[in-house]
């Protein structure tokens, strides 16, 4: 698989017979607390994404090489609606785009992946994803994750943020939010949503965050996608793991 770059800066012709697997991010805008921007889950899978095409694997002959789409901005955020400056666009349309994304792309390209910056998307994702595979089509995604990092806006995303744009990082409003198990949350966030358990929409501790720690959490995302693309072992939900 080579790496190459962005799929908008192509044109029709540079495209027509490159095998090219796409790598569409995939975010929300949604609220963050009020230290952190709208667009942070936009902004971590596409930093994802751009890094595994300018650090990606060994080429192999004949293999499709990367291109990253343009992210896709808007997602499943419901839960964020307590507070201003989230879009969500719903699950059923969330579904719609992504169904028809795939057929679209997949007219094509080799393969497809949905890289997810916002945990929200997930169950919409797993079902799309399962249905375009259903269909024939050569479809995954993979989920911007750090292993054991906390939920919303608190230690994990203010760090990777200190690393891919401290400018945007409003340091001096960091606060800690609700850093109770999302288990134990979840029944009220399904009633009432994160402003029902959080104040400041903060899910975890942001005010131990630092640069280092985003770039190690980067550079794992980066390391397991890359794997991941290599392997390109869909689960049964279409997941890359």
């Amino acid at each position: 698989m080579t790496s190459s770059g962005g799929l908008g800066l192509e044109s029709w012709t540079e495209l027509d017979g490159r095998l090219a697997t796409v790598m569409v991010p995939l975010g929300s805008i949604e609220q963050h607390g009020p230290h952190l921007p709208l667009d942070t889950d936009v902004r971590i899978a596409t930093a994802v994404s751009e890094a595994v095409v300018g650090t990606g694997p060994a080429p192999q002959r004949g293999g499709p090489e990367l291109l990253v789409a343009p992210a896709l901005n808007y997602g499943a955020a419901g839960e964020h609606e307590g507070f201003p400056g989230t879009i969500s666009i719903g699950r059923d349309v969330l579904l719609s785009v992504l169904v028809e994304y795939g057929r679209s792309a997949c007219r094509w390209a080799e393969r497809v992946v949905f890289v997810n910056g916002h945990g929200g998307n997930g169950s919409v994702l797993a079902t799309a994803v399962k249905q375009l595979r259903y269909e024939g089509r050569d479809v995954a995604w993979f989920g911007c994750g750090a292993p054991g990092g906390d939920a919303h806006a608190g230690f994990t995303e203010t760090s990777l943020l200190l690393h891919l744009s401290p400018e945007v990082v409003r340091q001096e409003a960091m606060v800690r939010g609700n850093v109770a198990p999302v288990s134990e949350l979840m029944t009220a966030m399904r009633a009432g949503g994160v402003a029902a358990v959080s104040d400041n929409g903060v899910l975890g501790d942001p005010t131990q965050a630092s640069a280092a720690d985003g770039r190690r959490m980067l550079n794992e995302m980066v390391a397991r996608l890359s794997e991941a693309l290599e392997r390109w072992q869909p689960d049964a939900m279409g997941m890359l793991r």
